[in-house]
């Protein structure tokens, strides 16, 4: 139920198809049907849903969001759906993580300078 934004409003029997489509084998097998246990008939027409393309900087990306994900929760014992701070902790925490930023960009400006001069 990733693609639905606001499952609240939804009527019960919205909300049923999508809990029949999670659990349903057709959409847990990569949206292949099981030729076996479907009926065909003539004039059918098969249709093949290709497998999404990847990114794979994408992926890497995501590997690290989750592996920082579970650090932090490792070190804090939170996430960041945490309700202890305002928003003026979190523009704090921003600008901090920013300027940390700025700071490593900074470094590594003055790193390729040298490696530059020394060719």
């Amino acid at each position: 139920m990733d693609n639905i934004l606001n499952y609240k409003i939804m009527s019960d029997s919205i909300k049923k198809y999508y809990e029949d489509e999670e659990n349903d084998l057709y959409w847990k097998t990569n949206n292949t049907i099981n030729s076996r246990t479907m009926t065909r008939y003539p004039g059918d027409i098969e249709v093949t849903v290709d497998k999404p393309k990847k990114d794979n900087y994408v992926q890497i990306v995501k590997a690290k969001f989750e592996e920082r994900s579970q650090t932090g929760i490792k070190k804090y014992n939170t996430t960041l759906e945490r309700e202890d701070l305002d928003l003026q902790d979190w523009l704090n925490h921003l600008q901090e993580e920013l300027m940390d930023a700025t700071l490593y960009i900074e470094r590594l400006k003055a790193e390729l300078k040298d490696r530059l001069a020394t060719q």
